[in-house]
This record gives C-alpha cells, structure tokens and sequence, in this order.
C-alpha cells in the first residue's frame, strides 16, 4: 500500500468530500484520517489514505479530474514518521488582537525545536467591551531535553511583550 497525504481545497459545496471520498473508494484506497474546515465560504482539508500501490496513478488521475468541478487536491507521498522523542503539550493563549501574534510565537517555539502538531486560531469580540481578542489553541510536540521551565518563561516573557495570557499543560 501506498500512503499519500492529500490537501483538498475547494469553494464551500455539497457534496464536496463525497466527491473526493468516492474516488479514493473506487481506487481500493482507505481513508484513514483526517482534518477539514470551512472558512470564509472555502472549504479545505488534509487527509491520510492508504491506496494500492497499481492504483497510485489511478486516483492521482481522479484526484486530477475534480478541478474541472472546482475541487483542487494536492497528493504528496507520506514518509515514514520518526520515533519521536517529544512531550506532547497543550498550549491555550488569549489576548487583544493586533498583528504579529501567531508569527512571533512561532518564531520563538521554532527557535527552541518545538513542533507545531495542530493551531487553531479565532478572533472574537470580548464579552464587555467587543474589543476584539485573539485566541490560539495549539497542540505543541517540545523535545524532551527542552525543559518545560525554560520553555514556560520564554513563553512567558513573549507573553507580557505581546500582552496576552497563555496556558501550558501536559496533554492528556
């Protein structure tokens, strides 16, 4: 089997994923996870599948044909992960909104080998006063020989720069 990883971007319609679904199901492929969003009248999404390797081109074909329906889907093959020597951590930050926040935090966690798994991002009115707040979500991979304290201040001191309060947590 191969495994592919495919990003799958897309004005917002029905029958969307059915679509992409149905040609990895006709290529004997197996959908094995996967994340999707709608944002802003898009639609886009990452998944993993596995396919027969003679059914590679096949579905690369398919996957190919949907643009003629708007649906543009990028196929890459998936390595081999390597053992990881991470601390899965749980990171929660808010803070008032301004430009910069999500650039220098991750310039920070880069400069100390932390990797980003996943980030959710939202900007909402807060509740008394509807200034707008920024808000992440992020799950981080730290290596373990990074202590957590050390991590913890530098995040800390980016915090009281940026004027926002964050939260790190083990994740469970």
């Amino acid at each position: 089997m191969d495994h592919l990883v495919l990003t799958v971007i897309a004005e917002d319609q029905p029958g969307l994923v059915e679509r992409v679904a149905k040609c990895i199901a006709e290529h004997g492929g197996n959908w094995l996870e996967s994340r999707m969003s709608r944002m802003a009248g898009q639609f886009a999404g990452i998944l993993r599948v596995d396919v027969p390797a003679q059914a590679h081109a096949g579905l690369t074909e398919a996957l190919r044909q949907l643009e003629q329906q708007g649906i543009r889907v990028l196929v890459a093959h998936s390595g081999d992960e390597p053992e990881r020597q991470w601390r899965m951590i749980h990171l929660e930050l808010v803070g008032n909104d301004r430009a910069g926040i999500v650039r220098d935090i991750t310039q920070l966690l880069a400069r100390h080998g932390v990797n980003l798994e996943s980030l959710d991002t939202d900007v909402l009115p807060a509740p008394m006063t509807n200034e707008l707040l920024f808000r992440a979500d992020a799950m981080l991979a730290v290596p373990t020989e990074l202590p957590l304290d050390d991590l913890q201040q530098h995040l800390e001191t980016l915090a009281d720069d940026l004027m926002v309060e964050l939260k790190l947590q083990p994740a469970e």
